[in-house]
């Protein structure tokens, strides 16, 4: 048995068996990225355990320089149908938080800004049917913001930073309330916080999905 045979992972995804090996995951996954065997080790196990399915964009590998690790982010759809599932899950409430004209800070339901309104952050609630309180997050703009190398903002984050920053907030809570099943799952904006992105790898493409059941391609070359 050579080592593509001994790597090879197979598991089950909604009566779909899913099959990962180094090569597979190089040619569909990370568009020909070799991952070292650490990183594929990770990506594989986290997809079986989490019952993930990479080619439906629920989970991916993105490596940008040789000398840079892996990052293994899941989709925000993934995450978002794993907590509705979840028997005990019992809604969610989230918004923005911005800086009114006035001086006052203010959370808002959705992600309506004004003109003269300053975006300033997002947050989430997460009910669960057997917790007295919910899982209450608030993220600020400036820490989650994706920036690009001059440290300006990437184009998603520059046109649309209410609806990218109230997203976050959501994953967080969902995540927190619901550890037990999103425990590791990390989205493609937690990702990239605090990250200097010295090299950009040309064939992998990022996933930004809009909401739980549309998703959009986003170019490297926004970030």
């Amino acid at each position: 048995m050579n080592k593509e045979e001994i790597m090879t992972v197979k598991y089950e995804v909604d009566g779909n068996e899913i099959k990962l090996s180094p090569a597979i995951v190089k040619n569909y996954i990370t568009g020909g990225v070799d991952l070292t065997d650490s990183e594929y080790k990770f990506f594989v196990e986290l997809c079986k355990v989490r019952k993930l399915n990479p080619f439906l964009k629920e989970a991916y590998a993105i490596k940008f320089a040789d000398n840079q690790p892996a990052q293994i982010v899941v989709g925000k759809d993934a995450i978002l149908k794993r907590a509705v599932k979840h028997s005990q899950f019992n809604g969610k409430k989230h918004g923005i938080i911005v800086l009114n004209e006035n001086g006052e800070i203010i959370e808002r339901v959705g992600t309506l800004k004004l003109p003269k309104e300053t975006l300033v952050g997002g947050w989430a609630k997460v009910y669960r049917k057997d917790w007295e309180f919910p899982t209450e997050v608030t993220v600020s703009f400036d820490e989650v913001a994706q920036k690009k190398k001059d440290g300006t903002l990437n184009s998603n984050w520059t046109s649309k930073g209410a609806t990218m920053v109230e997203k976050v907030a959501v994953v967080r809570a969902l995540r927190e309330t619901f550890v037990e099943d999103l425990g590791g799952m990390i989205d493609e904006n937690e990702a990239w916080e605090n990250k200097h992105l010295q090299e950009k790898s040309p064939k992998v493409e990022i996933i930004e999905q809009a909401d739980v059941f549309n998703s959009k391609t986003t170019s490297l070359d926004d970030l």
